[in-house]
């Protein structure tokens, strides 16, 4: 199928609409207003329209004539995004980067770092989800991420350490564990843990005790809410928990012993010395986030 119309006739119709006249149009695109007049002619000859009717000295839309002025438009826009996407990948920026990046990430450090992206590459389309546990590592391993961050690094990958996360035991002030005194496995077994699902197939079970009673969370923010309101113990990331903690709303437990945790996230390119320059923009933009944590974007 050919096209009968250029993006240069079209602009022409956009014009004359847009700056009130053909004179107008053909000033402001730098262009005889004989051009201007061939051009609309072209468009209503080919399509065998009528673009605009004439009152007065002024040229009006017709129905069908304001029908392609708001599709021109949009071709217009379009034709502009590929040419820059054309020009943007030419310098080597992906369109596309999917990052996967652990829930314990925080979530601040992971927007920060996407800002900086963006700034850089405006063009670039970014797919972000958030994991738990083997869902990262899932990701990876079936090619539906670009970056990673993971707990894991899988057999066949390389990975930069990004970060050390804290866990800690707590419950609200009013939980019964917080009246036993110094606590033991068995005594936490007895009650009712909170746990987040794993986003991968795999459902591994981090840090469950085998407690008589278990509530299972897909998602970090509605167990901070189940803590608060007392209906459980956890161990809850640092960064998920401090302004609790700070504020005394929750308490760490007194455990004898294992009252702390420690995890780590890495930071994985699926194609590894071949990712492209947009995800390894990603990826440092990350790493600068963990660098300086408290920086504001």
């Amino acid at each position: 199928m050919s096209t009968k119309i250029s993006l240069d006739q079209w602009q022409a119709l956009i014009a004359v609409v847009d700056e009130g006249g053909y004179a107008a149009a053909a000033e402001a695109l730098g262009k005889s207003q004989s051009a201007i007049s061939y051009a609309v002619q072209k468009i209503e000859t080919e399509l065998g329209i009528r673009a605009f009717t004439l009152e007065g000295r002024r040229a009006k839309l017709t129905e069908t004539g304001d029908m392609l002025y708001r599709q021109a438009k949009l071709l217009l826009e379009e034709a502009g995004r590929i040419e820059n996407s054309a020009i943007q990948s030419s310098h080597g920026w992906e369109p596309l980067v999917r990052l996967a990046a652990d829930a314990l990430f925080p979530r601040q450090q992971a927007l920060c770092a996407l800002v900086t992206l963006a700034e850089e590459s405006p063009l670039t389309r970014v797919e972000f989800q958030e994991t738990v546990l083997s869902g990262s590592e899932e990701a990876l391993l079936r090619h539906e991420a670009d970056v990673v961050v993971t707990g894991r690094v899988p057999p066949g990958f390389m990975g930069d350490h990004l970060m050390r996360v804290r866990f800690i035991a707590v419950a609200a002030p009013g939980h019964p564990l917080h009246q036993k005194g110094e606590l033991s496995l068995e005594d936490l077994r007895a009650h009712r843990q909170l746990v987040i699902r794993d986003s991968g197939k795999r459902r591994l079970d981090s840090g469950w005790l085998g407690a008589e009673q278990r509530w299972t969370f897909s998602y970090g923010g509605s167990r901070r809410e189940a803590l608060l309101r007392g209906l459980g113990f956890a161990w809850a990331p640092e960064t998920e928990v401090d302004g609790d903690l700070e504020a005394g709303t929750l308490q760490p437990l007194p455990l004898k012993e294992g009252g702390e945790r420690y995890g780590d996230l890495y930071l994985v390119y699926a194609d590894g010395q071949y990712a492209g320059r947009a995800a390894r923009f990603l990826g440092e933009s990350l790493k600068a986030s963990c660098r300086n944590p408290n920086t504001d974007h």
